[in-house]
């Protein structure tokens, strides 16, 4: 029998890759690379409510102190570690993308901004308590699934940019001016060029390093207004409730905890690819952990005017990149973030950006994260055109509110609040038709095999060890909790070569150790 071949595994006593202490200068290094890798995602969120709220500056500012002093307590608590709360892993936290749609649509409605911050709250409580059961839920979140609801963000986000590229406000006298748009195509143009020229170190920070470019020229043009910088207050603590106290109303937590379980399945992949990064084992237990944290960490976000919370994907690139796997870092970028997020100075001088400059950044930005998505849905198995179905259907349903915000103008409200949002009309379609077509189906298709009439079976212990926990075997593959297939060897001599090769970090992700079984 083939041997499934994985990071290895520590011994019990031996200390975890992820436990390593730098000497501080370099903790701090890393650390505010982190944070600056992760900060113009972070704040891209806050802006979107802010502007679709019609929020002004002072509002604006605070949300994005929020999002950084939440947020950096959510990547310290989940870095670090509490009991049974934390993944331990240098696993980076933020303001999601996922609910922006969602949030949108609330605001929306007659409830706001307290609604808004109502559903977050039940919703992440509710995802807190069904963690213990989410490695059951976790099956109908499979790659067929996770990547249309991350493509249809995406593609939800788009006019978002391209709003912000004309200039934000509608009924502004320069709104779509030639020389908005020319702002936003010559931020774009930084990020491109930063981005193909300027090394390793540069092109991760293009996107940051872009937006402070065009915001120079918007100065220099006379565009950016800095008068308002400085006014109150240079170090606050976040307030409490600042809209409000929540209200709870029903489709809006229903359409909330569908995000919430989005994130879980987000979160989950990010927890087990920085277990394959550092080389760590990542159980049942240890996911439950990282859940815990980022539950824990959406539902204390309304408090301080923050929103739900989740692990970033490109702060997980990082860490392969550098090969820096201390969790100590993280924890030091988390402590940062909370300092930030209490210099209101700094979300005023965020709020004074240009709309046109953010607006080619966002091009790229939010295209990212439908690129992640298209990404996922590349490991999709299209054989038999079941999961060609979902995807085509998911998206088109997705894709409905979009290009027609009205279509449920006719509806109930509490159909308007769910389905008015792409991303929640795209999940609750992909994870109906996946049920249907692929786990009924499943089911049907093992019955008529007859697996009983295979016989008794037993793992050796190496084999066994092999296994992790949620690994399962589909149409012939073995596959991991996240739907992920797990690279086997075709001969104990090429196992134990690859075994090598991933001990001295020559392999150092999935990718590359299937391209090393092909090659071998």
């Amino acid at each position: 029998m083939p041997f499934a071949v994985r990071a290895p595994e520590s011994a019990p006593t031996a200390p975890r890759p992820e436990d390593e202490r730098l000497p501080l200068g370099r903790t701090a290094v890393h650390a505010v690379q982190h944070v600056l890798t992760m900060y113009g995602g972070l704040v891209a969120v806050p802006l979107v409510v802010a502007g679709a709220a019609g929020y002004g500056p002072q509002e604006t500012a605070l949300l994005v102190a929020a999002a950084l002093f939440v947020g950096g307590f959510a990547t310290f608590v989940q870095a670090w570690g509490l009991p049974r709360i934390g993944s331990q892993l240098p696993l980076v936290q933020g303001v999601s993308f996922t609910g922006i749609a969602t949030m949108l649509s609330v605001l929306a409605s007659d409830g706001g901004m307290p609604s808004v911050m109502g559903s977050i709250m039940v919703a992440s409580l509710i995802g807190f308590l069904a963690v213990p059961f989410f490695a059951k839920v976790l099956r109908f979140f499979p790659p067929v699934v996770t990547g249309t609801i991350i493509t249809t963000i995406g593609i939800t986000l788009v006019p978002v940019a391209a709003g912000w590229a004309m200039g934000g406000d509608a009924g502004a006298p320069d709104h779509g001016s030639p020389a908005n748009i020319a702002l936003a195509g010559f931020t774009l143009l930084l990020v491109l060029v930063l981005s193909r020229f300027g090394g390793p170190a540069v092109s991760r920070l293009a996107i940051l390093l872009a937006v402070l470019g065009g915001t120079v020229v918007a100065w220099l043009l006379g565009v950016a207004d800095f008068s308002a910088v400085g006014e109150g207050t240079w170090f606050a603590l976040p307030s409490v409730l600042h809209f409000g106290a929540p209200t709870f109303e029903l489709a809006a937590v229903v359409a909330m905890t569908i995000v919430i379980f989005v994130n879980m399945a987000e979160t989950t992949a990010d927890i087990m690819a920085l277990g394959e990064i550092t080389g760590s084992r990542v159980d049942a237990r240890r996911i439950a952990d990282g859940l815990r944290a980022d539950m824990l960490s959406s539902a204390v976000a309304p408090v301080f005017n923050s929103f739900t919370q989740t692990a970033f994907v490109q702060n997980v690139g990082l860490v392969a990149i550098t090969k820096v796997r201390s969790r100590y870092v993280v924890a030091l970028g988390g402590a940062f973030m909370v300092v930030l997020g209490m210099l209101p100075v700094l979300g005023q001088v965020i709020a004074a950006i240009p709309l046109p400059v953010m607006g080619g950044a966002g091009v790229v930005l939010f295209g990212t994260v439908m690129s992640s998505g298209i990404r996922t849905l590349a490991r999709v198995d299209y054989r038999g055109g079941a999961n060609l179905v979902v995807v085509a259907v998911a998206l088109s349903f997705g894709m409905v509110p979009i290009v027609v915000p009205a279509f449920y103008a006719q509806f109930p409200d509490w159909v308007g609040v769910i389905f008015s949002s792409g991303i929640s009309s795209a999940a609750v379609m992909a994870l109906v038709l996946n049920l249907l077509f692929n786990e009924l189906g499943g089911r049907r298709r093992t019955e008529a095999m007859g697996m009983g009439a295979v016989g008794l079976r037993v793992l050796s212990p190496r084999e066994f060890a092999a296994l992790q926990d949620g690994d399962t075997f589909v149409d012939g593959r073995l596959v991991d909790a996240h739907g992920r297939e797990v690279p086997h060897a075709t001969s104990q001599e090429q196992y134990e070569a690859l075994r090598a090769r991933i001990e001295s970090g020559e392999l150092s992700s999935v990718e590359q150790v299937r391209e090393a079984c092909r090659q071998d």
